[in-house]
C-alpha cells in the first residue's frame, strides 16, 4: 500500500552499522545521522558549507578557531544545547571502541576545545588546520547528559538517540529499517514528512521491484538495468548527478606473502608478487576502465585514473589514465619474473551486486594476461574488519571523499596506518611511504589554499607513480522516486529525507 501523503518509505542500498552517530564512518551510518543529530557546520549537496549548530565561525590565530553556536536550541528530550555539549562530542567521536573506521582523522589535529562562553566554543589545534570546518561537518554532537558512560547499543535501543536533527528514531532494527518521526525540538525549516522509514534493501534488483510495487516511495541507487524503464514510465522519476566516491583496488604491500597470491599450482609464494612495482603496473594496464564504466556498469560511473574528479579543488590533470595495454601488462609481469603469471584473488564486498559484477569482469581482464584471477564475495559485516586488519592481498575498495579535498583520501587510506594519531585508517593495502607522509602533514598545516593544492596534488603523483592504488572509476549518483516526490540529487551521495519534496 503506499504510504499516505505525511509519510516517507525509503528502500536504501546501505544500512547502519549502529545508531551512534560516532560508531563507523559509512555511508548508511552518515545518512541515518544526518536525520537525527546536527553538526556544528553542515555540508549542503554540492558539499559547500553552510551554518549548523554554530552560526559562523572564524580563525582567531593558526591555531585557534573561535565558533559561535546558535542560540535556542534544544535537544529531542527538551533540554538546551551548551558548549559541553559540543566538546564532549569532539572528544567522543574519535574514542569508540570496536569502530571499524571511526572519526578520527576528523579530529586529529584538535589538541583541546574550550568554552570559551555561554554560547561559544574555541578550539585549539597541534597545527594550523586549514580545513578545520569542513572536518568538523563530519561530527555529528551528541547529548552529554545521556551519552556520557553510554555505550553505542544505547543508541540502537533509543536511549541515547538524543538529537538535535529534524526526526528522532522510534524504532531501529538493525539491517532491516530504521522508523524515525518528526522531531519537534528541530531548529531549522519544518521538515515535511511526519514519519519517515527506512527500509534497507541491499540487491538493487528488490530496491527497484520495491519502488514499481509501491512497498516504498523513493530509492538510492536503483538497478542499472531498471533505469531506463523508470526513466520512460510516468509513474516514476529519476534523478541523477557525479558522485565524489571512487571505487579502486588497493593491493597489499605486505612483505609476507598471502595465500591468495600463489603460483600457478597454488602453492605460496616465496614473497608478495605485489610490492613489485612492475607487478602493480602491470594488472592497472590490464583493465580496461572504460569497458568497466559504459559496459558493465551500462553508464552509472564514470572511468577514472584517479580519485578526484574534473574540477573538484585538489583535481590533478597530470596524473591521465592508464591505458588499457595487454601487450604492456604481459611484458611488465615477465621483466618482474613471472612470465607464466600467478594466481590471484580479489576480495569484495558481496552485499553489492555491482562490485561483485566489477570484480568478476577485472578478473577476466587479468586472467587474459597471465594472472589467474578469482573473485571471493565476503558479506560487509565480516569485510570491514578483515580489510582493517590487512587479510587481503587485492580488497575492492569504495571510498566517498566527503570533504572535496585529496587531502581526505590521502590521510585516510595511503598514509602510514598509525592507530595511535588516527592516521591511514583505511589504509587496508598497509603502503608506506615517509616522504608522502611528510608532505600530507605539510599540505594539511598549510593555510595557503593554492600552496597546499599544490601539495595535494604532488601526493596524488606519488601515489599514482607507485600504484599504490589501482582507480577504476567514480560512481555517478542515482535515485528514483514516484511521480509524487521529487529528490534533490547530492553528490556526496547521502538519501535524506528532508531532500524529498511532494509534488502535484
Amino acid at each position: 500500500m503506499p504510504a499516505r501523503a505525511a509519510d516517507l518509505t525509503i528502500g536504501a542500498s546501505a544500512f547502519p552499522l549502529s545508531a551512534d552517530p560516532h560508531f563507523y564512518n559509512g555511508i548508511g551510518d552518515r545518512n541515518l545521522s544526518l536525520h537525527l543529530f546536527s553538526r556544528l557546520v553542515e555540508q549542503k549537496g554540492d558539499m559547500s558549507l553552510t551554518p549548523g549548530l554554530a552560526t559562523s565561525w572564524k580563525l582567531v590565530s593558526d591555531t585557534e578557531w573561535e565558533f559561535t553556536l546558535r542560540e535556542g536550541v534544544r535537544w529531542s528530550d527538551g533540554r538546551p544545547l551548551t558548549p559541553e555539549d559540543v566538546a564532549f562530542s569532539i572528544s567522543r567521536s574519535a574514542n569508540i571502541p570496536n569502530s571499524p573506521l571511526g572519526y578520527a582523522p576528523f579530529t586529529r589535529d584538535i589538541a583541546r576545545v574550550e568554552v570559551a562562553g555561554p554560547n561559544s566554543i574555541r578550539i585549539v589545534t597541534r597545527q594550523p588546520s586549514p580545513i578545520l570546518p569542513v572536518n568538523l561537518s563530519a561530527i555529528s554532537i551528541v547529548a552529554k547528559h545521556v551519552v556520557e558512560g553510554a555505550e553505542s547499543s544505547d543508541f540502537d535501543g533509543g536511549r541515547a538517540a538524543v538529537g538535535t536533527g529534524p526526526y528522532r528514531v522510534t524504532r531501529f532494527a538493525k539491517n532491516e529499517r530504521v522508523e524515525m518521526e518528526r522531531n519537534p525540538q528541530w531548529w531549522g525549516e519544518r521538515a515535511e514528512w511526519d514519519r519517515v522509514s527506512f527500509r534497507f534493501i541491499a540487491n538493487e534488483g528488490a530496491r527497484s521491484a520495491a519502488l514499481l510495487s509501491g512497498d516504498v516511495d523513493m530509492i538510492d541507487s536503483p538497478s542499472r538495468n531498471d533505469l531506463p524503464r523508470l526513466r520512460q514510465d510516468p509513474r516514476f522519476r529519476v534523478t541523477s548527478t557525479p558522485g565524489n566516491r571512487s571505487i579502486l583496488l588497493l593491493p597489499s604491500f605486505l612483505e609476507e606473502s598471502s595465500p591468495q597470491a600463489a603460483d600457478n599450482d597454488g602453492k605460496p609464494l616465496a614473497t608478495n608478487p605485489l610490492r613489485d612495482l612492475r607487478v602493480r603496473q602491470a594488472l592497472s594496464h590490464a583493465i580496461d576502465r572504460k569497458a568497466l564504466a559504459e559496459r558493465v556498469l551500462e553508464g552509472t560511473a564514470q572511468a577514472a585514473g584517479q580519485f578526484m574528479w574534473p574540477g573538484a579543488y585538489s583535481y590533478t590533470p597530470d596524473i591521465s589514465m592508464p591505458e588499457h595495454d595487454q601487450v604492456r601488462a604481459r611484458a611488465l609481469l615477465a621483466e618482474a619474473g613471472f612470465p607464466n603469471g600467478f594466481r590471484l584473488t580479489i576480495s569484495a564486498f558481496a552485499d553489492r551486486p555491482d562490485f561483485r559484477t566489477v570484480a568478476q569482469a577485472i578478473a577476466q581482464m587479468w586472467t587474459r594476461v597471465g594472472v589467474r584471477t578469482q573473485v571471493d564475495a565476503i558479506p560487509a559485516s565480516s569485510y570491514l574488519s578483515r580489510g582493517a586488519r590487512h587479510e587481503f592481498a587485492m580488497p575492492f575498495f569504495s571510498w566517498g571523499i566527503s570533504t572535496g579535498e585529496a587531502g581526505y583520501a590521502l590521510t585516510n587510506m595511503f598514509t602510514t596506518m598509525d592507530a595511535r594519531t588516527g592516521r591511514g585508517p583505511a589504509n587496508w593495502g598497509a603502503y608506506s611511504n615517509p616522504t608522502l607522509d611528510a608532505l600530507i602533514d605539510r599540505a594539511q598545516s598549510t593555510m595557503d589554499d593554492s600552496v597546499r593544492e599544490q601539495l595535494l596534488i604532488q601526493g596524488q603523483k606519488i601515489v599514482a607513480e607507485d600504484v599504490a592504488g589501482i582507480p577504476l572509476y567514480q560512481l555517478v549518483n542515482f535515485w528514483a522516486s514516484r511521480a509524487g516526490i521529487t529528490y534533490e540529487p547530492r553528490q556526496d551521495q547521502r538519501t535524506v529525507a528532508t531532500g524529498a519534496r511532494s509534488t502535484p
